[in-house]
């Protein structure tokens, strides 16, 4: 192998270790996590799906859902693909961070 072949070859190799890591790796992950927070769904959750419709989870099936949308009770079944967002668990983890940001804070004061 001449040097050029030799740079070329690894021309490549660091160009798709760019991909990977800029590109693939992070769709992969928020993938595994809007699915896990899809397969966490349970009754009584705020969620807005794809479609920008809010509503309140009612009954959890294997792959649906049925939310309440409004004060008229009106139902709808939707896939669980379709939900982009859970607004519960969301406040609930923003709970948390600021609870250990204050824990973090009295710490530091006592010090």
């Amino acid at each position: 192998m001449n040097p050029e072949t030799t740079s070329t070859i690894i021309m490549f190799a660091v160009l798709i270790l760019v991909f990977y890591f800029f590109m693939i790796r992070p769709e992969s992950k928020k993938k595994k996590a809007m699915q896990a927070m899809r397969d966490a769904l349970k009754v009584g959750d705020k969620i807005i799906t794809i479609g920008g419709i809010v509503g309140e989870i009612v009954h959890v099936k294997d792959d649906n859902i049925v939310i309440e949308t409004s004060a008229d009770r009106v139902r709808m079944e939707l896939t669980k693909w379709s939900v982009s967002s859970n607004e519960t668990a969301e406040k609930a983890a923003a709970k948390e961070r600021e609870e250990a940001r204050a824990a973090m804070r009295a710490k530091k004061s006592k010090k």
